[in-house]
């Protein structure tokens, strides 16, 4: 083994690759996940401390009226233990986990991508970057579907860093921005935002809902300049509520708009 080769190995030229092949490109929060990491031996034999899998996302963060993005892992899987993989050698390692049940959802500007790491030591450490799509479960679906039947658009998805009164496990919380289109809150508001918030049980989650009330005449622009005007409004919604789930938006908004 010459020395050469050693030296363009440890500065990643003929050192081992890794690709990270998923069984499919879209999961549920809360799915299993199946696939296999294949790691493609270099120029030479090289001792591998371990594969690990991390599930990604990025947020949007403010500082002095800056805005900026940041990346944030949501999850960190052990693929392996320490193993070798010699010279032009090909390896296929199956693994399974099981995708966080408080992953953001792939829609808007929200994108979440799987990074698979080889670590090796002395050496600079391979790595593959995938995008997926995470869709939303059938609850959440119908919670989008209600909000739109009562005439509002979804304007924008982002995520964004949150106050520590709004956090989980997270530094940030997916928002959802939607603006009346029609039906009976046009003129009435300016915007609905919402947050879910997942729990491990699929068939039930919380919202956090900030109704924006349209200002009218001059308490309206008074109570909007000192954003007294948007209300905060938690409520839990379950499958057992998809039948009714518009009605149940609808006289909830009502009540605060």
């Amino acid at each position: 083994m010459s020395f050469f080769n050693k030296v363009l190995a440890s500065v990643g030229i003929g050192s081992a690759m890794v690709d990270t092949r998923l069984e499919k490109n879209t999961f549920f929060p809360g799915e299993l996940v199946k696939g296999i990491v294949v790691v493609k031996g270099g120029n030479i034999d090289q001792s591998i401390d371990e594969i690990e899998l991390s599930l990604n996302t990025s947020y949007l963060k403010e500082r002095d009226d800056h805005k900026y993005t940041v990346t944030a892992c949501i999850e960190r899987f052990r693929i392996t233990e320490p193993f070798t993989v010699y010279k032009n050698e090909t390896k296929e390692i199956p693994f399974t986990c099981h995708m966080p049940y408080d992953i953001p959802l792939s829609l808007g500007k929200s994108k979440v991508w799987v990074t698979t790491g080889l670590a090796i030591r002395n050496a600079v450490d391979p790595t593959d970057k995938d995008y997926i799509n995470i869709a939303p479960t059938p609850l959440v679906s119908a919670v989008l579907k209600s909000i739109e039947q009562l005439g509002f658009w979804l304007r924008e998805v982002e995520c964004e860093e949150a106050p520590h009164r709004l956090r989980r496990r997270f530094p940030f919380v997916q928002e959802f921005e939607f603006v009346p289109h029609g039906g009976p809150f046009q003129g009435r508001l300016d915007e609905l935002e919402m947050i879910v918030y997942p729990s491990s049980d699929a068939d039930q989650i919380e919202l956090l809902l900030q109704v924006d009330r349209r200002a009218r005449g001059l308490g309206g622009l008074l109570a909007e300049a000192l954003d007294i005007d948007e209300t905060y409004v938690r409520l839990t919604v379950s499958n057992l509520d998809i039948p009714y789930l518009t009605q149940k938006l609808q006289s909830i908004i009502q009540k605060y708009s």
